[in-house]
């Protein structure tokens, strides 16, 4: 494709308006509403999102997780703490999350400070995933550079046979975080590039400050 082409590609977005008279006064309470119309609208992984972290010193990097819960505490999901994300995370314990939901035109932004999930919550969730993918986070050195494909696939098979009739234990180096929030914020595309985005700031330990701001 031509450079030219790709300067071309855009679209004119009008399928929804979002005011602030009209979001729920709690953040997590106008996401619910919008997760649960990305839901119904059978959004293929709707709980798909992007994990943004950062070094110390400020390298940035991002991936794709998915978002195993969500409550006024805040926002999970689960890795491997070994992983590159796992290992900026204890050191630089900061994150933001995106969600895109093209098909209804729709963005959300969180920002916030990242906690460990208690262990037995860890171990609960880790035993309600399909066996396969308990023996996935066993075998993998996550981020870590391996000789093989077949390597992997390998010490998978081993597990498989070792753990036919018994409980995959969970590993110590996996398990869940929690995004507790600081901002959020809802994006709506508009016609003319004239995008709807509502911000929640963090006021205090329980009230939110809700602004506009210019797309």
């Amino acid at each position: 494709m031509e450079q030219e082409s790709i300067e071309n590609l855009r679209r004119d977005y009008r399928s929804a308006t979002l005011s602030e008279a009209d979001v729920n006064p709690n953040p997590v309470k106008q996401f619910e509403k919008w997760f649960n119309e990305a839901l119904q609208a059978k959004l293929y992984e709707p709980n798909a999102m992007t994990l943004a972290t950062a070094t110390t010193d400020g390298r940035p990097s991002a991936r794709i997780v998915l978002l195993k819960g969500f409550s006024d505490d805040g926002f999970k999901f689960y890795t491997n703490y070994l992983s590159r994300k796992g290992k900026e995370l204890t050191k630089n314990p900061l994150a933001s999350l995106i969600f895109y939901w093209a098909e209804m035109e729709r963005q959300v932004r969180i920002e916030g400070t990242i906690e460990k999930l208690s262990k037995e919550y860890s171990a609960k969730y880790f035993h309600s995933r399909p066996k396969g993918s308990q023996i996935g986070a066993v075998v993998s050195p996550q981020s870590q550079e391996i000789s093989s494909r077949e390597e992997l696939e390998s010490k998978w098979q081993q597990l498989e046979q070792e753990y036919e009739n018994k409980e995959v234990p969970k590993p110590a180096h996996w398990g869940g975080y929690i995004l507790k929030p600081r901002l959020i914020e809802f994006w709506q595309g508009r016609s003319s590039r004239l995008h709807d985005r509502i911000v929640y700031k963090k006021a205090d330990q329980k009230a939110w400050k809700i602004v506009r701001l210019a797309p």
